[in-house]
């Protein structure tokens, strides 16, 4: 598993794009995670999956409700990634009207995932691999904080949870 004052690992990650804009096409864009982390701070919470309860109904809202207090702690972008495609990620962020705050990272072939070492094994619950439910503070692609929730628990990975670390 990835560890305090490691860089992260690279991974091609892939957003829905709603708007077309110059270097981003309509629909699903790849991006590599090496050049999105580069000379930023971000803060990466990982979660089972889209539209899930718990994912939905806490996670995903914390950090809305917080976006702007991580912001003024420095924070320049937040990025929300499960090992959904980014269809469904697109989809799931225009329903929790993400906007332009959180960045719904899809990690599809969970990829970057078990490259961390956070992959969470549900086949037997009809889910197939899935990400564990964690947070990272990310400073130049270098760990600054991980935090790994144990199973079923929604305790150290919340925007609140963050903020005490920053």
């Amino acid at each position: 598993m990835i560890e305090k004052n490691q860089t992260v690992p690279n991974a091609t990650l892939y957003e829905f794009i709603a708007e077309e804009t110059p270097g981003c096409a309509l629909g699903p864009n790849p991006f590599q995670v090496s050049d999105m982390v580069k000379d930023k701070k971000i803060v990466v919470f990982g979660l089972p999956g889209a539209f899930t309860p718990t994912c939905s109904a806490q996670h995903v809202p914390s950090y809305l409700e917080h976006y702007d207090a991580l912001k003024g702690k420095g924070i320049d972008e937040i990025w929300c990634v499960s090992v959904n495609d980014a269809f469904v990620m697109g989809a799931w962020g225009a329903q929790q009207h993400v906007g332009t705050k959180i960045r719904m990272m899809a990690d599809g072939s969970c990829q970057w995932t078990k490259a961390l070492g956070l992959e969470l094994d549900l086949v037997a619950r009809g889910l197939g691999m899935r990400s564990q439910r964690y947070v990272m503070v990310l400073d130049n692609g270098v760990v600054k904080h991980l935090g790994v929730e144990e199973g079923g628990k929604f305790e150290v990975s919340s925007a609140d949870a963050v903020l005490k670390t920053l």
